[in-house]
């Protein structure tokens, strides 16, 4: 079995403040999370404008009058994305994003990460998808969230001369997802077409990763957060420190028990039963 790679998404609860995304980059890495990613958005052209001037949806989590300005706070600048990176990288974290425009997809191109995210919300964007395969050699994830089957399929057909290059993701776009809702078996249908499978969880708990590890997932995204009363509407599906740690010594623990009996000898520690309660 492949080894399998943890990502804590912190999504923008650094809420634009450097100081801050780089407290949470300290915190995933202690949890034992082997990538760190964020966001790049150019909010003007990622929101659409029929929004610009309206509030945001839930007043509880608005960082602005208007959500346009709700959206420009909670953005590092270019330069941050840049500075957050070396600091990642001095902690042996890696560092990575997720990008909503051309705008941003450009500027972290330029930064080269060895990975860089296509979030489910953009994933019907040809420009973002054909500037990475064009222009970024590094691996690109991609995730399915809000997407109709033929949308899926048509995606897959696209992805697939550049499979081996592709992390692709099951989703489900929820803040947060119910466990009726997370239709992991769409993970093997995944696995017939890619050799790079993910699980980005938006549900409750960590009782599925490693649900979705025995069905071939080895690339596990999860939102992550200091504290789930946290202000922000990503806080509810975020996982603690505390959380994340478990969820990575389970899927540890099972990625070890996925294995078949001895096919020749019988196995040391039942051969010892054996020998003390068969007559």
């Amino acid at each position: 079995m492949k080894n399998f790679t943890t990502i804590a998404e912190i999504g923008g609860t650094h809420i634009g403040s450097l100081k801050r995304a780089k407290k949470l980059a300290n915190l995933a890495k202690l949890s034992g999370a082997d990538v760190l990613k964020t966001q790049k958005r150019n909010p003007k052209e990622s929101v659409k404008k029929e929004l610009w001037n309206k509030p945001h949806p839930n007043k509880i989590f608005t960082y602005g009058k208007t959500y346009l300005e709700h959206r420009i706070n909670l953005e590092l600048s270019i330069k941050q994305h840049k500075e957050l990176k070396k600091y990642c990288e001095s902690i042996n974290i890696e560092y990575s994003t997720s990008v909503w425009d051309i705008t941003s997809t450009k500027e972290i191109i330029n930064l080269n990460p060895k990975s860089i995210k296509i979030p489910s919300a953009c994933n019907n964007n040809d420009n973002i998808l054909n500037l990475l395969l064009n222009e970024y050699p590094g691996k690109i994830h991609i995730s399915t969230g809000m997407t109709t089957l033929k949308e899926r399929n048509k995606l897959y057909k696209k992805l697939e001369p550049h499979k081996n290059r592709i992390v692709i993701y099951h989703c489900v776009s929820g803040y947060p997802v119910p466990f009726e809702k997370l239709y992991l078996k769409e993970i093997l249908n995944l696995c017939k077409i890619f050799p790079n499978v993910g699980y980005s969880n938006h549900g409750y708990g960590i009782s599925t990763e490693p649900v979705a590890l025995s069905m071939g997932a080895i690339w596990f995204e999860r939102h992550f957060i200091d504290d789930r009363m946290f202000l922000h509407s990503d806080s509810a599906c975020s996982l603690e420190p505390h959380g994340f740690s478990k969820m990575v010594r389970d899927l540890k623990a099972v990625q070890k028990a996925l294995k078949y009996k001895p096919l020749k000898n019988m196995d040391k520690i039942e051969l010892e039963q054996r020998k003390k309660l068969r007559n």
